[in-house]
């Protein structure tokens, strides 16, 4: 840094705003991400320019700008969110560039027209805690805006965040009447949060981590997931799913906020550090509802020794919660662990493929479980993961050839259920399969029933149960397993499944107007599946509501070109779903 250069301090309000999952986006799509960020960019430079603010410093995804006033500031970043928010319009979800927006007012240097200090790194940090599409501002900035700005503020209590001494007070900003989500946003929020249960209950966050390599998260998580579902078998003990702790990766949290959201008693926190042959863990548990460390400890084994030292972590807290811990109950909670660490990793990869309920999303999510496979062609959930996906490429019309995918579908349960059938989310994924491409209803519901039994805690075999029930021609007891998912993963990326499958249980129940809310629910978690707009189809036209019932078959029929009501019956598990099927034809849907 030359000494020529002057420096000046002043008051701005700082404005700093980042890409969700840049590296992802540009890892999956290089031309089309940045086709997409030029075409935000310009929007985003524009709107900063009409609220009189000015652009500072720009690096790659992220803008830093100042603003004279903390009303211009937060004003800005709304309307930049509703731009970018309709810019996403007709975007898979996947593809989606979603900006991320922090606010502080605060004390920043000028250097040659950038901007550094205090100031800047808070606002910076604020917009790590937005959520895709949202904006979040400092207290600072709270105080000058909430008697002058018509919007909601959400306050996220005090947060911890990296290079900043003392905690910053967060707020979640919103539009006064938000109607609709700017873009993909955490699921439930407009439902209130749950109630704790009568039970011990605890939530396991991504522990952090600590090896400097990137390349090690994949293994972290995994520690992560192993404790979750160790912690599972307990049934005295109510644990949330892997995929709504997940949520909260790479963010600050406030663990009375998480205890809050998640309905949970205790948190625990942690982090993982893989070096040099060794495995470091680290854990801290915590009373979320009044901040206090219960128990806190450093376990360290050699790598060969990993699944004996997720047990260690395992025992350690389930002791702290009760103290009188019997040891076959410590037994029942041990399960047979991929003998592959890789194939574990590829495992872990898949998931968050699977999660997007798209044709491109399902073929990845097959390539990489058979790559598991090959390294470890005893992985039952991997097999069983594969076999959900060829099922789904048939339920949902991607299937080229649905003759292969179903046959696929069926040889991979086999495999999953010969490798371990005792396995809780392996029987949850192979009970739904079954259902939907085999169709013994008596033996599926023991598989189901048996799944929820080894495992009150898994989202998968709830999930799967309300699936099979619903199928057998079972409404009411597909709903309250359905529930019951919802409430083990309250953000679980997989919801809009849930939400599907209560939207059908409840046009068999003729409560059809319940049915349309499901829909819409499993519609906005996620846009691109079929079943939502099958839901919504039927529920709308038995309701006389023909326009938005013709709307909802055309968006079918966009993602399902092939559709006919006789495909959708051949395709399997359709055959009690009568009031479903007479819907779809009062819609118009082909017959």
């Amino acid at each position: 840094m030359s000494d020529h250069v002057s420096v000046s301090r002043r008051l701005v309000a700082v404005f700093a705003a980042d890409v969700e999952g840049y590296s992802r986006l540009m890892g999956t799509d290089e031309v089309g991400t940045l086709k997409g960020l030029t075409e935000r960019r310009a929007i985003l430079d524009r709107i900063i320019g009409e609220h009189r603010g000015r652009i500072a410093n720009t690096a790659g995804d992220s803008v830093l700008a100042e603003f004279g006033s903390a009303v211009e500031a937060v004003q800005c970043a709304m309307e930049a969110q509703t731009a970018l928010a309709d810019a996403n319009t007709g975007v898979p979800p996947e593809k989606r560039v979603n900006f991320r927006i922090g606010v502080h007012i605060g004390d920043v240097m000028v250097r040659a027209g950038d901007l550094f200090g205090d100031g800047v790194n808070i606002a910076a940090r604020l917009q790590t805690l937005a959520k895709p599409g949202g904006v979040c501002i400092s207290g600072a900035t709270y105080d000058q805006v909430r008697k002058v700005l018509p919007m909601t503020f959400v306050d996220l209590g005090a947060q911890e965040v990296k290079n900043i001494q003392e905690p910053i007070r967060a707020y979640q900003v919103g539009a006064q009447s938000e109607t609709r989500e700017a873009a993909p946003a955490r699921v439930a929020e407009t439902e209130s949060p749950p109630p704790l249960p009568d039970k011990p209950s605890i939530a396991v966050l991504p522990f952090e981590n600590m090896s400097g390599d990137p390349e090690q998260e994949y293994f972290a998580d995994g520690m992560v997931e192993e404790i979750i579902t160790a912690l599972s078998r307990f049934n005295w003990l109510f644990v949330i799913a892997r995929n709504s702790s997940f949520t909260y990766k790479g963010k600050a949290v406030n663990v009375k906020q998480v205890g809050h959201e998640l309905g949970v008693r205790y948190v625990l926190e942690g982090s993982v550090r893989k070096a040099s042959g060794k495995v470091r863990i680290t854990g801290q548990l915590i009373d979320a509802l009044t901040g206090a460390h219960i128990w806190a400890d450093r376990f360290e084994r050699d790598l060969t020794d990993v699944f004996a030292l997720q047990d260690e972590v395992t025992v350690a807290v389930v002791s702290a919660i009760q103290p009188k811990l019997l040891q076959k109950e410590i037994e029942m909670a041990t399960r047979r662990r991929p003998e592959n660490l890789t194939a574990y990793d590829f495992y872990l990869r898949a998931l968050p493929q699977y999660y997007l309920s798209t044709r491109e999303g399902l073929a990845e999510t097959i390539r990489l479980a058979h790559r598991a496979l090959e390294l470890d062609p005893r992985f039952g959930l991997v097999a069983a993961l594969a076999g959900a996906c060829h099922m789904q490429n048939v339920n949902w019309g991607y299937a080229l050839d649905p003759q292969f995918e179903r046959k696929e579908a069926i040889r991979l349960l086999r495999l999953a259920l010969s490798v371990d059938d005792g396995d809780p989310d392996t029987l949850g994924w192979a009970s739904v399969i079954s259902a939907f491409m085999v169709g013994d209803s008596e033996s599926e519901i023991e598989m189901a029933d048996r799944a929820v039994a080894l495992n009150p805690n898994s989202f998968q075999a709830w999930n799967g149960r309300g699936w099979v029930y619903g199928i057998a021609g079972l409404p009411e007891g597909a709903i309250q397993s359905l529930e019951r998912a919802k409430r083990v993963s309250p953000v679980d990326p997989r919801l809009h499944l849930t939400f599907g499958g209560m939207g059908f249980a409840f046009i068999e129940l003729g409560r059809f107007d319940e049915a349309i809310v499901a829909g819409k629910k499993a519609q906005r978690q996620n846009p691109s599946y079929p079943s939502a707009y099958r839901c919504l189809a039927s529920a709308f036209a038995h309701l006389g509501r023909d326009a938005e019932a013709r709307e909802a078959a055309a968006r079918l029929l966009e993602l399902d070109p092939a559709f006919t009501i006789s495909a959708f019956i051949a395709r399997g598990g359709q055959a009690k779903a009568k009031l479903q099927i007479e819907g779809l034809r009062k819609a118009g849907l082909p017959e």
